[in-house]
């Protein structure tokens, strides 16, 4: 099963924006999803802290900032063997 990573961080709302972007995609495909606060880990934290939210797809980088829904489900399509 696919994993769906949001770095994110508390009171965010683009964070939150994201997440809400991610959550019809669950019906779409089957995959769990993490939200992982970046201020709880110094190495996250010097990696992502401007870049937030940042998507991860089974561990690589699909999208940060504003998010795009249509960018992260080609790359779960991708994954999937749909496209």
């Amino acid at each position: 099963m696919l994993e769906v990573v949001v770095m994110s961080k508390i009171d965010c709302p683009l964070c939150d924006k994201a997440i809400n972007k991610l959550k019809p995609l669950k019906s779409e495909f089957k995959f769990t999803m993490k939200i992982t606060d970046i201020y709880k880990d110094d190495e996250l934290l010097e990696k992502y802290q401007i870049m937030i939210p940042v998507i991860l797809i089974n561990g690589e980088e699909v999208d940060f900032g504003q998010i795009s829904e249509k960018k992260v489900r080609k790359r779960l399509l991708e994954l999937n063997g749909q496209i």
